[in-house]
């Protein structure tokens, strides 16, 4: 796909573009800081996966899901420039702030799609290279084009996208997907939608402002935080998988329970308090919550016992 004329002429090359300012807008594209739990993520499955692979290789591979999560940003965030231009949480990225083209965008993000996967096939192996592909598409189609817009479910299913990458660094060090790897997909699938609604309790004002059908918007605050709650709860059994199928030990057990009831108890909080601040509150734990229970399997892994 070109870009268009008018794209092309408003951005030559000048100290504008090559200065660092332009090179921070184009790296805002590629979201880091989702790509960094990302890519923690997908490092963690391809530390937790039996057998060895090169280190060369295995930094590959993690290049190639980093590159691959920011290329996914990029296009979403050229689908969404309109949404964006509402929300105030998003006004201030690149594209609606015009110091990106949307065309730019678009096309930094079909680039680096493609890159990603040509290099995981070619210089690791074709099944983390199919998974790296299927996460791209999965994010770009189905959630960000299909679900986000149409409805209020759209993280619940959209999730999955974010739940590949440990699965592809998995597959990156076996050369296949095996159950231990689907156990780490459903930790992430099932962590997603108390994380993002949490976030969506205190920004359900500007989702309603963008006509985005977010479950606040939708169903109202109360059945919210009563989901909220739900998939908390479900969560703490589905955390302690790893465990039941010796992908970590008794002692990530229980670590990961602690954490999962300090999860479930800042969601009763959330259902008890009924305030921004709650959600807030739980939304900055539920990240620090995902990090420890992935750290805690290599912690785990490495020195049984000692999580």
């Amino acid at each position: 796909m070109a870009l268009s004329d008018s794209a092309a002429d408003s951005r030559t090359l000048s100290t504008d573009v090559l200065g660092a300012s332009g090179v921070g807008d184009f790296f805002a594209l590629l979201k880091p800081k989702v790509m960094s739990l990302v890519v923690f993520t997908g490092l963690v499955g391809l530390l937790l996966a039996p057998g060895a692979i090169h280190p060369v290789l295995g930094a590959i591979a993690v290049l190639c899901i980093a590159v691959a999560a920011g290329a996914a940003g990029a296009v979403n965030m050229w689908y969404d420039r309109d949404i964006d231009a509402i929300m105030q949480r998003t006004q201030s990225r690149p594209i609606p702030s015009g110091r990106v083209e949307p065309a730019e965008a678009l096309g930094l993000g079909i680039v680096l799609s493609i890159a990603s996967v040509v290099v995981m096939a070619l210089a690791v192996n074709f099944v983390a290279a199919a998974l790296l592909a299927l996460s791209i598409l999965f994010y770009v189609f189905v959630y960000t084009a299909w679900l986000k817009r149409r409805t209020p479910q759209n993280i619940v299913i959209g999730g999955a996208a974010g739940a590949f990458p440990p699965m592809i660094g998995w597959a990156a060090a076996t050369g296949d997907v095996s159950i231990g790897s689907v156990v780490l997909f459903l930790i992430i699938f099932m962590w997603t939608p108390p994380h993002f609604w949490a976030l969506a309790l205190f920004s359900s004002g500007e989702y309603a402002k963008a006509g985005v059908p977010m479950l606040p918007v939708v169903a109202g605050d109360r059945e919210t935080r009563r989901q909220i709650l739900f998939y908390s709860i479900l969560l703490v059994p589905v955390s302690l998988l790893p465990t039941a199928f010796g992908v970590a030990g008794m002692g990530y057990a229980v670590a990961a329970a602690g954490l999962g009831l300090l999860f479930v108890a800042g969601a009763v909080h959330v259902w008890r308090d009924r305030s921004a601040a709650s959600a807030r509150r739980l939304f900055g734990y539920s990240v620090l919550y995902l990090f420890l229970l992935f750290a805690l399997m290599v912690i785990d892994r490495v020195t049984p016992g000692a999580a």
